[in-house]
């Protein structure tokens, strides 16, 4: 904490976690609450908790454990098919919610009294409650808004003794029909700040009359006072380049606030020859707002911000800086391999990586607000935002909640639509209408630089519904018939807001409903869906589509399509719910980049089958195609736009090439080599330097491979790790939806070849040690150094590229 100006400090260490309800008395009188609420005074003067001197409590004392956050407790339990739920568990992904409780203890240094202390979470799963030193502090549902809590007033400082934290999380409603997890699973701060402050969320930047010489900002900055007092200030805004900190403007300003509440200032500057931000140079700014009172700094606050300009054309669809930039998107949910909601700021920054190594520029947040650390990895690493709240709503709370969403974000250059819903059934109705169309006029009020949609499955050309919203957002709007009524309404803004639906699973060559499979082939498509190839074929067809949002960039967790139990997550993915690559990641990433490709499936591995036809397919960009056996040519083939090339092989054991040409010459290649048994384990991390900062993550993706350094395809074997040094095994997958497997166990099965292990570091710096091992396999050893002044998770990794067959 800081006696001036501003700090902010990272709160998510230190709590314990109890799982189950544990009754909490309500206060009658301020502050009585007690019991885990609070804390308790021996005679001596030391600080204990009520927890080891009450009985009550006594008897739930050894069913705490300590937890960091983020943490999503679900993982700690068992896969279970609930006939009771029926397809609620489903949806779910099997995994039981519930009740938990978290708890921390701290002290407040006496300097901070008189500041104002907010207790800020950045999510937090369903119903949560809230207590302080036995005060009842608030309630909230939904968990996918932040919200905060002034807590000054409750605290106890210096030597007043030490305070206690108490939340209650009630995960047993459902608020979407995804794996929503259970549990504080963002960040949470603890922040403190003088009584006259910048608001938090309190400045809104935007651009405009830009050029290649200058760009206009408008800086509105809303200033809050907590006193009864008349209160001149001056406000100090610079604007800085983020990297360089090169400073390019700056104001100052003089007023005044008279009373409790808030003042907003506007203020506006030229910035010379601005750099814009976009997807291929995500250049940023920082604004800075120093509030000073008597030339004393009471508050310093920092916005990041990008200059850039959006339109959004009937014709030629997003237009960004003043070019077409069609968009190339994915929809997806938050959870992933080994952490489920719970996500760290490193793998999130990972999973994007993986989706700009595909040729991905934009991401659809579905179907909820994201986290605030996703977006400020959108704006660092160059991805578009679709931002989506989570429900048509125009109750005071559904209106606080959009509120909260749009003010918190709208400073974020990768957010380029607000998108007010998905699918609800009102779509198409003049009750429905009503609802879109107050919910767009206060987005439309707070942020009037970016455009609102919904992200519609029904309801297009009735009701009034679509003419609510600036934008019509077109769930699978390849469906002909939808798109043919563009004729009626040829001025109409349009999006591909979801898109294919297309249903494989990693590694799986035919359909099998009982261990819940779908081939890799694309044999298995929703009757609402179709295939990625279809998808962007419609935009290249239809510019006024805009883009493309596909169903979905990762498999999730719930929703299990098309079949259900054993299986616990979906197929949808271009990638697993581990990252890996998925066959059609490659047709896409052929698609959406110009670097030559040529992507080749399946495995070549058929033992019994020799002589059999084999179904063979290309995924390539390039211009023409030769396929080779075991050096025997195959014949070459012209390829068409944005298609697939097909053959049926013979089987025979050895090597299937297939050669890119482009005007004749050799521009890529891959090969699929017939693999021998399981030998030996091979580890690659994403990176070896990580930092030592109890956060940041080192993905480690696990082959199993034969005595040449060949992946086997078909590998299923059991690998066991083991963590030394200074860090931690924090979870493990391998992208098998219908596995039961624990993500919180010390060993996992390999899934077709592969799996993932996290590694975690701790807060102190030294190598981490990762021990990998299996019966009858050569075991492997991989070192990932953690160090204090490592820059956190922003290293560039070499992903999985074409050569993903051989690792040694």
């Amino acid at each position: 904490m800081s006696a001036s100006g501003r700090s902010r400090g990272d709160f998510d260490q230190g709590w314990l976690f109890h799982k189950g309800d544990i009754p909490i008395p309500y206060a009658v009188k301020g502050g009585m609450t007690g019991g885990l609420t609070d804390c308790a005074q021996r005679e001596e003067g030391e600080w204990l908790d009520i927890a080891y001197v009450n009985k009550e409590a006594q008897q739930v004392q050894d069913g705490w454990s300590p937890v960091r956050l983020p943490h999503d407790w679900c993982l700690d339990e068992q896969y279970v098919n609930d006939p009771e739920l029926g397809s609620r568990a489903g949806s779910h992904g099997y995994l039981p919610t519930g009740i938990g409780f978290y708890r921390k203890r701290f002290a407040m240094p006496a300097g901070e009294h008189g500041r104002t202390i907010a207790l800020q979470f950045d999510g937090v799963t369903g119903r949560s409650t809230v207590w302080v030193n036995g005060h009842l502090i608030g309630e909230r549902f939904g968990g996918y808004t932040s919200f905060s809590y002034d807590i000054s007033d409750v605290l106890r400082y210096g030597t007043e003794g030490d305070n206690v934290i108490l939340v209650k999380v009630d995960a047993t409603d459902f608020e979407g029909w995804w794996y929503e997890g259970s549990g504080i699973y963002r960040h949470v701060w603890l922040q403190s700040t003088n009584s006259l402050q910048v608001a938090d969320s309190g400045t809104f930047i935007t651009a405009s009359n830009l050029s290649d010489e200058q760009a206009t900002l408008r800086i509105e900055t809303r200033i809050s006072n907590k006193e009864e007092l008349e209160r001149p200030f001056e406000l100090r805004t610079f604007i800085k380049e983020s990297e360089s900190g090169r400073e390019v403007g700056a104001l100052v300003m003089q007023s005044k606030v008279v009373d409790i509440g808030e003042k907003v200032i506007e203020q506006e500057l030229i910035v010379e020859t601005p750099r814009l931000w976009s997807p291929e140079q995500p250049f940023l700014y920082i604004a800075i707002s120093e509030v000073y009172e008597n030339n004393q700094l009471l508050d310093r606050y920092e916005t990041t911000f990008g200059i850039r300009s959006l339109l959004f054309d009937a014709d030629r669809g997003f237009v960004l800086n003043g070019s077409p930039y069609p968009i190339k998107g994915t929809s997806n949910h938050q959870d992933f391999a080994g952490v489920g909601v719970a996500m760290p700021d490193a793998l999130i920054a990972y999973k994007l990586k993986l989706l700009k190594e595909m040729g991905c520029n934009a991401y659809r947040s579905a179907h909820h607000p994201p986290s605030p650390a996703l977006l400020d990895l959108c704006d660092r690493m160059g991805m578009l935002v679709m931002n989506e709240n989570r429900k048509l709503d125009s109750s005071s709370r559904g209106l606080e909640e959009l509120s909260r969403m749009v003010i918190r974000d709208r400073n974020h250059p990768s957010v380029i639509l607000w998108s007010l819903e998905n699918e609800e059934v009102l779509e198409g109705t003049v009750m429905g209408a009503r609802i879109l169309r107050t919910m767009s006029k206060l987005t439309r009020k707070l942020d009037p630089t970016r455009p609102t949609m919904a992200a519609m499955n029904h309801g297009w050309s009735s009701g009034g519904y679509a003419e609510a919203v600036d934008i019509v957002g077109y769930n699978y709007g390849h469906r002909g018939a939808d798109l043919d009524g563009r004729s009626k309404n040829p001025d109409r803004l349009i999006i591909g807001s979801e898109s294919a639906s297309f249903t494989t699973t990693r590694g799986i060559y035919e359909d099998d409903p009982v261990k819940g499979y779908c081939s890799a082939y694309g044999t298995s498509i929703p009757s609402w869906g179709c295939s990625p190839e279809r998808s962007w074929s419609d935009v290249i067809q239809h510019p006024f589509l805009t883009g493309v949002f596909l169903w979905t960039g990762f498999d999730y967790r719930g929703e299990p399509t098309p079949y259900e139990w054993p299986c616990i997550g979906s197929h949808f993915g271009m990638m697993d719910s581990c990252g890996f690559p998925k066959d059609i990641y490659y047709f896409m990433r052929a698609l959406w980049r110009d670097e030559p490709l040529v992507h080749l499936l399946p495995h070549w591995n058929w033992p019994g089958r020799e002589g059999e036809p084999i179904r063979v397919m290309v995924y390539t960009n390039c211009d023409m195609i030769e396929l080779i056996l075991n050096g025997r040519s195959l014949g070459l083939r012209q390829v068409q736009p944005m298609s697939s090339l097909e053959w049926q092989v013979p089987y025979e054991p050895g090597e299937l090439k297939a050669i890119g040409r482009n005007q004749g010459e050799v521009a890529a290649e891959t090969e699929r080599i017939t693999s021998g048994k399981p030998h030996a384990i091979f580890l690659e991390a994403d990176r070896l330097l990580i930092a030592a900062d109890g956060a940041d993550i080192a993905a480690i993706r696990v082959s199993i491979v034969d005595m040449r350094g060949y992946v086997v395809p078909y590998a299923d074997t059991e690998v066991s790790f083991c963590v030394e040094g200074a860090g931690l095994l924090l979870g493990v997958g391998n992208g098998n939806p219908s596995s039961h497997e624990s993500d919180r166990a010390s060993s996992r099965r390999a899934f077709n070849g592969h799996a993932l292990a996290l590694v975690q570091a701790g807060s102190e710096g030294g190598g981490i040690t990762v021990k990998a091992a299996a019966a009858g396999l050569l075991p492997a050893v991989l070192t990932v150094e953690a160090h204090p002044a490592a820059g956190a998770f922003m290293e560039e990794a070499a992903l999985l590229g074409e050569g993903e067959e051989r690792y040694v």
